[in-house]
């Protein structure tokens, strides 16, 4: 297989939890001769998961999303180290199983700060440098949850979240096409990761597995493979879409 990455060089948000989507795509844009800059919470968390990805020269630094400053620190950081930043994946992200009435405004703030305020801040501070180079591939992650208004995990307000991130991607990847940026989104469907491991019960998840013509949970590489699509020349000419990684339960 080609390296589909190679000379590239990528940040992805969120990267740090060994289970999680943003892990699972810095492996796989490493092992397609990337570099990477795992960003988040933690800084010795994201340290040691940039240490444990294959290939040499990967980062790992501290950015909280929601904080306008830090993303601009974060990515200036990156790209002293880089000298370029060729691709941005705006993976963090928090949900809240809450019925409607529920949510609380500390509920709505956090789970809206981190999904949809963070991607709007972190892609604020990768855009420039993109269009200064005429180049860049920015891939945000939203969720089947946006499209069927929840029904598995995340709550309304999660539902809000991923839906904005849909409408947010289309208008950045109109605004960004003419300097050749492009920005895309992910709707994944439902994926063994630590954010759901645990929280469903036996009868829970059958119903699920139900709703999935495919009749199995997705995996991390799942979603990995099609940010790996995105972020590639292969997608030279993909903008603004949303691509569904589900198997098949959303099929319309």
């Amino acid at each position: 297989m080609p390296d589909l990455l190679t000379g590239k060089t990528a940040i992805i948000t969120g990267a740090a939890s060994p289970r999680g989507l943003g892990k699972a795509t810095a492996k796989l844009f490493a092992e397609h001769g990337a570099r990477v800059a795992i960003l988040d919470l933690d800084a010795a968390q994201a340290e040691a998961a940039a240490a444990d990805l294959p290939g040499e020269g990967h980062i790992g630094l501290a950015c909280d999303v929601t904080v306008k400053p830090a993303c601009a620190a974060a990515f200036a950081a990156v790209l002293e180290a880089f000298g370029q930043v060729d691709i941005l994946v705006n993976n963090a992200g928090i949900t809240q199983p809450l019925k409607f009435m529920e949510i609380a405004p500390e509920n709505y703030e956090a789970v809206l700060d981190v999904n949809l305020r963070g991607t709007l801040y972190m892609s604020q501070a990768a855009l420039p440098h993109m269009r200064g180079r005429k180049q860049g591939s920015i891939v945000n992650m939203s969720s089947v949850s946006a499209q069927r208004g929840g029904g598995i995990f995340g709550g309304p307000h999660y539902s809000a979240a991923k839906a904005g991130v849909l409408g947010l991607t289309k208008a950045l990847a109109r605004e960004a096409a003419p300097d050749n940026v492009r920005a895309n989104a992910i709707c994944p469907g439902f994926i063994a990761t630590d954010i759901t491991a645990g929280k469903l019960t036996d009868q829970m998840k059958a119903a699920v597995l139900d709703g999935i013509p495919m009749g199995r949970a997705g995996e991390a590489s799942d979603v990995a493979g099609c940010a790996l699509f995105l972020a590639s020349d292969l997608a030279a000419y993909v903008t603004g879409s949303e691509v569904d990684v589900n198997g098949g339960s959303l099929i319309h």
